[in-house]
């Protein structure tokens, strides 16, 4: 059976690999174009181009496909607008653009041998962009009264101070929170996908004996519906993201409602 780790790795593709090369301010560096690169340029690619095919040419009655963006599209805008309110609208752009993102990279990754959303680097740059707009905007919207977010006054006076270093260590938990949850659900569910397609090739091939003729129908079977899953967690992990995008703004924008 194949090594189910070894689809997790990050390999130059031919040709593109540079080697060493000097950078201004950053140093020395490897160099290269790898397939997580490709993975995510080819994401990019059809996540512009089926959003170009929905709003071109859009009809009054529309088509399967301007249907299902639509539908994307109006999700992500009610998910913005139920948790963070009016100001949702502002942030709808970004919130689209990373579930859209995300979603097309998690689909991306049932078709080709690389995922790139099962990358620590991947999913922690998501989680570091979102976490630094939230700082941003926490700071930009409330200036000093930013602060207020780990004063927490609906606590007794006594405990405010214990309560509010819980508040700060898990705000600056929560890039972690991001990264982990989206790399760790693409990661496992892949693996165990991996290990039961191997079952079945070991099966076929014969290297299991007669004990195959029993683990084959099982893990075919297993495999099917582990590949239904995946289809689904594809795309609840990009929802995920996006509703805890909303919720850790809604914290900032509406932070003198909720203190």
């Amino acid at each position: 059976m194949a090594d189910p780790l070894h689809q997790f790795q990050v390999t130059p593709l031919p040709g593109l690999d540079f080697g060493e090369v000097t950078l201004p301010v950053v140093g020395t560096v490897h160099l290269a174009f790898t397939n997580s690169h490709l993975a995510m340029t080819i994401g990019f690619l059809i996540v512009v181009l089926f959003l170009t095919l929905v709003t071109n040419g859009a009809k009054v009655v529309p088509g399967r496909l301007q249907a299902v963006g639509e539908t994307l599209f109006g999700m992500i805008d009610g998910l913005t607008e139920s948790i963070i309110g009016h100001d949702g609208k502002k942030y709808f752009p970004f919130v689209f653009t990373i579930f859209t993102f995300i979603l097309g990279m998690n689909l991306l990754g049932m078709f080709l041998s690389f995922t790139a959303t099962s990358q620590l680097a991947v999913t922690a740059t998501f989680g570091v962009i979102t976490f630094g707009l939230v700082v941003i905007v926490g700071i930009v919207k409330n200036g000093a009264n930013f602060l207020k977010l780990f004063w927490p006054t609906g606590a007794p006076l006594l405990m405010r101070p214990i309560v509010g270093l819980i508040e700060f260590f898990s705000f600056l938990l929560r890039p972690l929170t991001l990264t982990l949850r989206l790399f760790g659900n693409m990661m496992g569910g892949h693996i165990a996908l991996k290990v039961f397609a191997g079952f079945v090739a070991t099966a076929v091939i014969g290297a299991a004996g007669w004990f195959g003729v029993l683990i084959f129908p099982l893990a075919l079977g297993i495999t099917i519906g582990l590949t239904a899953l995946e289809f689904l967690v594809a795309f609840l992990q990009a929802f995920v993201f996006a509703v805890l995008t909303c919720i850790y703004l809604n914290d900032v924008v509406n932070l003198d409602h909720a203190h």
